[in-house]
């Protein structure tokens, strides 16, 4: 073996051995649908200024959101119930009581100025200004100066130099950072130790740090806003705790814990049981069609894509990833889309056999690895770019859906370029596998690239053809929008919570399946307390609900309603307004770097498949009439990443194309270049296909509308990516002026057609 397979084969073997470990030794954190969690209703209550109403009880929702974005817990629910309560389930949370003290503090934070040493008479009076600092010592406050909604970020920091131990930094949004300037420079007008040059940080009518403005600071100086730090006799927790409350923000209203306690799963073992059957099942599928396509080259791809699912789901572990049911699909679904980059390895180092008779096996599968890294690179930097604005700007779901789709992509990269190419240089060496072409899968050209050299069809003599079928497509789907309408469902448009109470036990999932057969298939069933079930669904009339206690009498006895209450969306409009500013962010900084890598004309043509995709998929769930939800949510934003993912392979080729014939017409290059990268597409999507017709079969109707959503993206996405980008950016070369791409250069010299060709007579010497 070379040394740089030898760096690969030690490089995977430590890698899976650290991940195997994970596995063997770690336990994932499971969602709200696959384990339960807690309960907490909240009351808000009125405050001196704000009555609590719906659009107040809303907001303060966000905040809370934020806060328990900051503690760790992912994928939360939080809804409101009424005009004033607020209910939040916390998946697999350790520590309730901590949660339920962090969560509900109010958080009021404000900065005064010391007017001087008040009096015990006057302390804990917090409407006369007078509260006492840390040590007790009542303090005579000024107005407030500046709110906590002046921070723009705090975080917690142990400051071993000057030995003040844990504290909490402050950064100040820009007009805030200047009052907070103004209000330590008055301060500093006073001599030191007197009382008046201290400014005083309170939290929720608490002194939580009062300190001296340094001496080295001038009289109306003042200190920039990010040197501040709150100091106190804090510990690490104390310290995290104060600075994820400051920069949550703070509760617009006051809020009460009226109620806490332990909910089950929504999904029953029947379904969770049904959905892994449905995965190994697609799995193994995905697994024996390389195999028969590539035969043992397949195979080894085969083993990596094993090793992937250990890879990622390791790091999903050892991150503290929260694992539910439409993540488990996603991290199944994105093992049949992680052979693309094998499949793109193999389908080049085809061509690279093919093309240059007398090439050894070994010499064909490095090119094919060198000439498949490009599109592997920026298809892969692409999904990164919007998994990462995804992360940052998103929340909630849409959060935990970012780091998810990272994960699964630097886990798919490794396994593609490391542990595969590490196989198959092994593998390549082989006299036996090098002689029998039968037995690589690499020497002989597949069947659907033989079909099409044979037939050579011209799919864009007249490109606007194509474009006219996009068009009529994207008609019928906003037909459908409008005169059908969107299923927004129950975390869109919020429902009704009723509890009941059973004198017989009733499982979760033949609750379930006996409300579905009744026509309530959107019922979000759970245990609630000592057998009690919780059915959560949309707008149902008390007709309706009349119903559904008759349906669940028949199998609990006599049923009795212990709550029932209006809830809101649990996808409020700040969560949809930030996944929508994430996603058109996304979408900008995709555009902008596939027009440096490519061409503007490429990069607004793959955009456009993207738009053209998600309305078509949007639409084709409005025809059907099925929910549109998290779960839809979650296979929309998998359609996007995939189609971003086939444009960038296709056009990639273009380009390769094209630099190396720039004087042929773009239409001839971009004709050669689909008909060479659709074996490519055809190979990846059969493989997404077989775990997906699995989990729609034999899923259950938890993963149904999932399956499904991704199902129609994938046809959809492999339609675009040859039969709208292509006729887009054929359409907008007409009127672009930029020259074809330049030939790559390699060691000075053009790497062209007949670059790394020798004249016979030459033989190789210079002087």
């Amino acid at each position: 073996m070379t040394r740089a397979t030898t760096v690969r084969a030690v490089l995977a073997a430590a890698v899976l051995l650290v991940s195997v470990l994970i596995t063997l030794t770690m336990s994932p954190r499971l969602g709200l649908d696959l384990q339960g969690g807690t309960r907490m209703v909240l009351q808000a209550t009125d405050s001196a200024t704000t009555k609590a109403d719906r659009e107040s009880t809303d907001r303060t929702l966000e905040v809370l959101r934020r806060r328990i974005d900051s503690l760790g817990v992912a994928e939360p629910a939080l809804t409101r119930s009424g005009e004033d309560r607020i209910i939040v389930e916390l998946p697999d949370v350790q520590d309730p009581r901590k949660a339920a003290e962090v969560i509900g503090r109010t958080a009021q934070l404000s900065f005064h100025a010391v007017q001087g040493p008040g009096t015990e008479q006057e302390k804990g009076k917090a409407a006369g200004l007078t509260l006492p600092d840390e040590e007790g010592r009542p303090l005579a406050l000024g107005p407030v100066r500046l709110t906590g909604a002046g921070v723009k970020d705090a975080g917690a920091s142990f400051d071993a130099q000057q030995g003040a131990g844990w504290t909490v930094a402050l950064d100040f949004h820009k007009g805030a950072g200047r009052d907070w300037t103004r209000l330590t420079g008055e301060a500093a007008c006073h001599p030191a130790q007197d009382e008046r040059r201290r400014v005083a940080i309170v939290l929720d009518d608490q002194v939580i740090s009062s300190p001296q403005v340094a001496p080295s600071v001038g009289c109306n100086v003042g200190l920039p806003s990010g040197s501040t730090q709150i100091t106190g006799s804090f510990g690490a927790d104390e310290a995290r705790d104060l600075a994820l409350l400051i920069k949550g923000g703070a509760l617009p209203l006051p809020v009460e814990i009226v109620e806490q306690r332990t909910v089950g799963p929504t999904l029953g073992a029947a379904a969770i049981d049904a959905s892994a059957r449905a995965a190994l099942i697609g799995a193994a599928a995905t697994a024996l069609f390389i195999t028969f396509v590539y035969r043992l080259f397949g195979a080894l791809a085969a083993v990596a894509l094993a090793a992937y699912g250990v890879v990622s789901y390791a790091a999903l572990v050892a991150l503290g990833v929260t694992l539910t049911l439409p993540g488990l699909a996603g991290f199944v679904l994105a093992i049949g889309m992680a052979v693309d980059a094998n499949v793109l390895v193999f389908e080049r180092a085809r061509e690279e056999y093919a093309e240059r008779s007398g090439r050894s096996l070994r010499s064909a599968m490095t090119a094919g690895f060198r000439n498949a890294w490009s599109a592997v690179a920026d298809s892969n930097v692409t999904t990164l770019i919007a998994a990462g604005l995804l992360f940052f700007l998103g929340s909630g779901p849409v959060k935990g859906f970012g780091v998810t789709l990272a994960i699964g992509v630097l886990a798919s990269m490794f396994s593609a370029l490391v542990i595969a190419r590490a196989l198959t240089e092994i593998a390549s060496r082989s006299r036996f596998v090098g002689d029998y072409r039968g037995v690589n899968g690499i020497a002989r050209p597949g069947r659907v690239r033989t079909w099409l050299a044979r037939r050579d069809p011209q799919l864009f003599r007249c490109p606007r053809r194509w474009l006219l079928i996009s068009t009529a497509l994207i008609t019928v789907a906003v037909l459908g929008i409008v005169v059908r309408g969107v299923n927004l469902g129950v975390e869109f448009t919020g429902g009704r919570l009723v509890e009941y109470s059973t004198s017989r036990p009733v499982d979760v999932e033949t609750a379930r399946t006996v409300l579905a057969g009744a026509g309530f298939g959107d019922a979000e069933v759970t245990t609630a307390g000592a057998g009690d079930l919780s059915v959560r669904t949309g707008d149902l009339d008390n007709h309706e609900e009349h119903a559904l206690r008759a349906v669940l009498a028949e199998e609990g006895g006599r049923t009795t309603k212990v709550r029932d209450e209006l809830i809101g969306p649990s996808l409020g409009d700040e969560l949809r307004r930030n996944a929508l500013i994430a996603l058109a962010v996304a979408v900008l900084v995709q555009l902008a770097y596939l027009a440096v890598r490519f061409r503007w004309t490429f990069a607004l043509a793959s955009v456009a498949a993207l738009v053209h995709d998600v309305i078509l998929l949007v639409g084709a769930f409005a025809w059907l009439g099925r929910p549109v939800d998290g779960i839809f949510l979650a296979a929309l934003l998998t359609v996007i990443g995939y189609s971003v993912n086939d444009s960038v392979v296709v056009f990639d080729r273009v380009r390769e194309l094209w630099a190396k014939a720039r004087r042929e017409s773009v239409t001839t290059i971009a004709n050669r270049a689909v008909l060479q990268t659709v074996p490519r597409t055809v190979n990846t999507g059969m493989g997404a296909l077989f775990i997906l017709a699995a989990l729609a079969v034999l899923g259950g109707d938890s993963l149904a509308d999932f399956a499904l959503a991704l199902l129609i993206g994938i046809c959809v996405g492999t339609y675009s990516s040859v039969l709208t980008a292509v006729p887009v950016a054929l359409t907008l070369e007409r009127s672009s002026r930029t020259p074809p791409p330049a030939r790559k250069r390699a060691s000075g010299r053009t790497s062209g057609a007949g670059a790394n060709r020798r004249d016979p007579r030459d033989n190789g010497a210079r002087v």
